[in-house]
C-alpha cells in the first residue's frame, strides 16, 4: 500500500537527556507509519530512555491512522518501562484525543488552552448534523419495532439454550474508541470460550466460520434475517454508530492492525454499509473488508447513505446474507 511512497523523517532533538520527535502539522497514514518506525527505533536501540517525548507544537490535525500509531508507540514503549510524553499538544488534537478517550491513557505535559466543546477536525460524515439527524430518526423507529417484536424473540432465544437474551461484546468505533455493541443473542452463552475451538475460514484481522458450531438454531435464523443486530439501535442513538458506516471490529481485530488498517475507523461504525451490502457472508478476505470501507468513505453523501439504506431493506432477508 505504501511500498512507492517518499520516505517520511521525523527532526530528533534532546531534551535533559531524552529524545524528542518533532511530528508535522498532519498526521496520516504515511506520517503514523513511519511515526511509529521513529518510536520503535529508540525503544529497541541500545541507548536507555526514560522518556521519550513527542513534540506536538506544530501538528494541528490527525486522523486514526496517527491514532493507531499513538496508542502502539505506547505500547511498545510500556515494554521498557519508557514514558511516552506528548508536549505542547494543539487543541485540535486535544480535541481529538479527548473525544476518543486516549486523554486518560496518555501522558500529556503541556497544551495549549482548548474547550471541551471544540470539534476535531475529521471525516465529514462525523460531524454531519443532517447525519445525525438521520440516525436518531431511524434509531427510534427501529427501538420501536424492536420493542414490538421483542417478547416473541426473547421466548425463542430461552426455549433455544440457556442464558441472557442479550449479548454486549466491546467494539471499536470512531478513531478507535471502544464501546459495548449490543445484539439479540445467537449464540452459546460460552461461545467466546470455545472461539479457540472454531477454525477461522477468513484471512487478516477478523473471524468467520460458515458453519460455527457456537451459533444455535434459533441463532441462524436471526442471522439469517438480521434480527439478532435490531439491538444496535440503541448504539444509534447514543451515538457509537451510525445507519451507515464501516465494520465495527473487535478489539481483538484492531491489536492486528498494521497501521495503515486503522484508516478505516476514520468514520463511525455502521448497522449496514459498503461490506454488508456487497455479499458479507462471502468476503474472506480483510484486504477486501478495507477496500470496501474506503470506498464508504471516498464516495459518502447523505445521498450515498440513504442508497445503502434502501440495498439493505432489498436484501436483509436473503439467505446468503450473513452476519457481522
Amino acid at each position: 500500500m505504501i511500498d512507492e511512497t517518499p520516505i517520511v523523517r521525523f527532526p530528533l532533538s534532546s531534551h535533559e537527556n531524552n529524545p524528542v520527535i518533532e511530528l508535522p502539522k498532519r498526521i496520516t497514514v504515511l506520517e503514523a507509519v513511519y511515526f511509529k518506525q521513529a518510536v520503535t527505533q529508540l525503544v529497541e536501540s541500545d541507548v536507555s530512555h526514560q522518556q521519550i517525548i513527542l513534540n506536538f507544537s506544530q501538528t494541528r490535525f490527525i486522523d486514526s491512522s496517527g491514532i493507531g500509531a499513538l496508542v502502539a508507540s505506547l505500547k511498545s514503549a510500556q515494554t521498557k518501562n519508557i514514558k511516552l510524553i506528548l508536549d505542547s499538544v494543539q487543541p485540535p488534537v486535544m480535541a481529538t484525543l479527548s473525544m476518543t478517550g486516549l486523554v486518560d491513557i496518555l501522558n500529556i505535559k503541556s497544551s495549549a488552552e482548548w474547550s471541551s466543546k471544540e470539534s476535531p477536525e475529521t471525516h465529514p460524515s462525523v460531524c454531519s448534523f443532517t447525519k445525525r439527524g438521520i440516525d436518531i430518526i431511524g434509531a427510534i423507529v427501529g427501538l420501536i419495532i424492536t420493542g414490538i417484536i421483542l417478547i416473541p424473540i426473547a421466548i425463542t432465544i430461552k426455549l433455544s439454550s440457556p442464558g441472557s437474551i442479550f449479548f454486549s461484546q466491546t467494539r471499536c468505533g470512531w478513531m478507535g474508541r471502544k464501546f459495548q455493541m449490543w445484539k439479540f443473542r445467537s449464540m452459546y452463552a460460552n461461545a467466546e470460550a470455545m472461539k479457540k475451538e472454531v477454525k477461522n475460514q477468513a484471512s487478516g484481522a477478523f473471524f468467520k466460520n460458515d458453519n460455527d458450531p457456537r451459533i444455535t438454531k434459533v441463532g441462524h435464523f436471526l442471522r439469517r434475517t438480521s434480527l439478532d443486530e435490531l439491538p444496535q439501535f440503541w448504539n444509534v442513538l447514543r451515538g457509537d454508530m451510525s445507519l451507515v458506516g464501516t465494520r465495527p471490529p473487535t478489539e481483538e481485530e484492531v491489536n492486528c492492525y498494521q497501521i495503515p488498517e486503522w484508516k478505516r475507523l476514520d468514520v463511525k461504525p455502521g448497522m449496514t454499509g459498503e461490506w454488508q451490502v456487497n455479499g458479507r457472508s462471502q468476503v474472506r478476505n480483510f484486504e477486501d473488508v478495507i477496500k470496501l470501507d474506503l470506498k464508504y468513505q471516498h464516495d459518502w453523501s447523505l445521498s450515498y447513505d440513504l442508497k445503502l439504506i434502501l440495498k439493505t431493506i432489498l436484501i436483509v432477508f436473503n439467505k446468503n446474507s450473513g452476519a457481522v
